[in-house]
């Protein structure tokens, strides 16, 4: 079975830009000879990544008591430990939603998308690409008591993923769509470093990636971004080594039901550039022709740095394509379109030339 995704470049989600229709402008400008889907940017209330899913979808909810709220003085979370504390109304053993606001925006995304690419704005092979979160990152504001909350809230959760799949592909036709499984607190619970978690980490990642991801009608590419975090900053967490990422990419691969067409592993801080010991897991890497793409380009070192990640990482994984480290609308930089000058200079500096490794 040949690969469907065989780009340079995957654009994480997020992209500097004021709006969707600038989103995909200058992504189209800047990379669309370059990757093989275009997010929307993740622009305006979506900007603060699963922020959304606690302000839109589970804070209106009536089965949701807010705990405790943010302290902070603008009343925008400022970091993790910030964010609003939620808990399940006694007596609901799952909490229920109609609609998910992030599947309203795809299809509304999707329109814009469209109209560019009749308009010849968009190259016409470009898909567009949906970035959407799994169940433990998405209801991540369940602390009060965990053990008791999560479970209720994120099988609700599902249900109401699946039933919008259903809607997302019929208002999108499947052959144009790219769907991207976006984990930054998933790695985090299964490297147990959040504080309020408890139980079996594991299967809250690996339990909605093998009921969720075959729902997915099979024209549509489906891809997992495995990261860990920019909140506040890149990373939330730094891990010993990737061998987190590489078990979740070997199960998704494994048990998703259905092909998966790219994974997206998010690199190390640039200090740990030459570390071997933070790469070598790569060698364990077990996904057939699923395309790979490292998170390692840093606006912090530029090309010298990607060229010294680049060529650590190549001796645990003979091809691969690049991406940022996370999405980058969240840190654009005095200019966004300066920054995604650089990023496209980065990998272009590397796509399809070996001789750039030495």
């Amino acid at each position: 079975m040949s690969p469907r995704v065989a780009s340079d470049l995957l654009l994480v989600g997020s992209l500097p830009a004021g709006s969707t229709e600038q989103a995909f402008r200058s992504g189209a400008h800047w990379f669309g000879d370059l990757v093989a889907a275009l997010p929307d940017g993740e622009t305006g209330p979506r900007a603060p990544w699963v922020g959304y899913e606690r302000e839109r979808l589970v804070r209106p909810n009536s089965d949701v008591v807010v705990v405790e709220d943010t302290d902070s003085p603008t009343g925008v979370p400022r970091h993790v430990h910030d964010t609003p504390v939620f808990s399940v109304r006694e007596g609901v053993e799952r909490v229920r939603w109609d609609s998910w606001p992030r599947i309203d925006d795809a299809i509304a995304s999707y329109e814009v998308f469209r109209e560019l690419r009749e308009q010849g704005t968009i190259p016409a092979h470009l898909r567009f690409q949906v970035g959407l979160p799994l169940p433990a990152s998405a209801m991540n504001a369940f602390k009060a008591d965990f053990g008791r909350d999560y479970p209720r809230a994120a099988r609700g959760f599902e249900d109401l993923v699946a039933g919008e799949l259903e809607r997302l592909t019929e208002a999108i036709p499947p052959a144009d769509l790219a769907v991207q499984w976006d984990t930054a607190y998933d790695t985090q619970d299964i490297e147990g470093v959040l504080p309020w978690t408890s139980g079996d980490a594991w299967e809250r990642f690996a339990g909605p990636v093998s009921r969720l991801t075959r729902l997915l009608p099979e024209e549509v590419l489906v891809g997992y971004h495995l990261c860990y975090g920019t909140f506040p900053e890149w990373p939330m967490y730094e891990p010993q080594d990737m061998s987190t990422v590489v078990r979740m990419a070997n199960h998704a691969v494994a048990e998703s039901g259905r092909r998966i067409d790219w994974l997206h592993m998010a690199g190390p801080r640039s200090l740990r550039s030459e570390d071997e010991r933070f790469f070598r897991p790569l060698s364990d890497l077990d996904v057939g022709d699923t395309r790979v793409f490292l998170g390692l380009v840093q606006p912090l070192d530029g090309i010298p740095g990607l060229r010294r990640r680049v060529r650590t990482a190549s001796k645990y994984l003979d091809e691969f394509g690049l991406s940022m480290y996370c999405g980058f609308g969240r840190q654009p930089g005095e200019d966004g379109a300066e920054t995604m000058r650089q990023h496209r200079e980065m990998v272009t500096a590397f796509a399809g030339d070996p001789a750039a490794l030495s």
